[in-house]
């Protein structure tokens, strides 16, 4: 005997198979469907920053931009500390974390996109320090600083093995490193390549790079262990805008240099 289904509940029974088709063809891509939620440090320039006109601006902004550009996704950053950004991408607070270094130990926790940009360590000291360091091992007996939780950190803890004895001091922004060696609180200040040059080639600069080592720490986007869908589309989208130019434009408008070409085939 057939039963006569009311056309209310034919149309609840059809809302949900409508809804739950919906839940399967997002598959998680994002946590927000159209949404790209990006976390980020912002007080690391010139990766991200506010401007003079409290803008939102840097290379990862830009860069950000348009790879949502091209998956056709609104884009909505997220303010977090340094030493709490992956723990965001564990509990999915956002989808991708931007500027963090590649590295084995990090791998096998998360997904990472191929890198976007290369960096090495600098040493930087005040503009009219005496300090010279023609080798590493000319840091012993100098207080350092760099930022916490960073490959700053690690570049320092490596010399502490070699028995290089000196005092560091940890930092929770890149900032508050460079005003306490204007100060003359610290002698130096280890940080990576791309932000040194930020701040010590300007005119009239306060600071100067001392040293600087080989290009070998590869930066690229972090995501959510198995995340593998939004991580390939990702890419793709690296890749495009390594050809049609992008990555060179906002490359040389926001270093005044061209920091991407040598790992365009990476």
């Amino acid at each position: 005997m057939r039963y006569a289904i009311p056309n209310i509940f034919l149309f609840c029974l059809l809302s949900i198979l409508f809804l739950g088709c919906a839940r399967q063809e997002q598959t998680g891509l994002t946590i927000t469907d159209g949404v790209l939620s990006v976390g980020v440090e912002i007080g690391y320039p010139p990766m991200e920053y506010y401007d003079i006109n409290g803008v939102l601006s840097g290379f990862d902004i830009e860069l950000t931009k348009a790879i949502a550009e091209k998956l056709g996704l609104e884009i909505k950053y997220i303010d977090t500390t340094w030493d709490g950004i992956l723990h965001g991408l564990d509990t999915s607070r956002y989808d991708i974390a931007v500027n963090v270094t590649i590295l084995p130990e990090r791998q096998i926790k998360y997904n990472f996109t191929r890198p976007y940009i290369d960096s090495s360590m600098t040493i930087v000291a005040q503009a009219n320090s005496s300090i010279r360091i023609d080798s590493i091992q000319d840091i012993t007996g100098y207080r350092i600083a760099y930022q916490g939780d960073t490959t700053a950190q690690y570049f320092t803890e490596r010399l502490r093995e070699q028995q290089l004895i000196f005092t560091s001091f940890s930092y929770e922004k890149i900032i508050n490193c460079f005003d306490d060696l204007k100060l003359g609180r610290v002698d130096l200040v280890v940080v990576d390549n791309i932000v040194a040059s930020h701040y010590a080639e300007k005119e009239h600069s306060a600071f100067k790079i001392i040293w600087q080592g080989k290009s070998d720490e590869y930066i690229g986007f972090c995501l959510k262990k198995g995340n593998d869908a939004l991580t390939i589309k990702i890419n793709n989208a690296l890749e495009e805008l390594f050809k049609d130019g992008t990555m060179l434009e906002i490359s040389r408008r926001i270093f005044n240099a061209d920091l991407v070409s040598s790992i365009m085939d990476f």
